[in-house]
């Protein structure tokens, strides 16, 4: 996405199964590379890890 991926937008970049298809490849935007796993982020499961990249996404909308 040229232009950074708007929150609430899914990434053109993911797969059917939400894996990053461009993972440690060149073209992978910066932010995405600095994402760094945490117990706070993933939480014990799926399920927890995507309702955390979903808040975070709600907290970065611009206005």
């Amino acid at each position: 996405m040229p232009k950074g991926k708007p929150a609430g937008v899914r990434c053109i970049q993911l797969d059917i199964e939400n894996r990053c298809m461009i993972f440690g490849q060149p073209e992978r935007p910066a932010f995405c590379a600095s994402l760094q796993p945490s117990l706070e982020m993933c939480g014990n499961d799926r399920e927890q890890a995507m309702i955390w990249l979903t808040n975070l996404e709600v907290l970065t909308k611009p206005n």
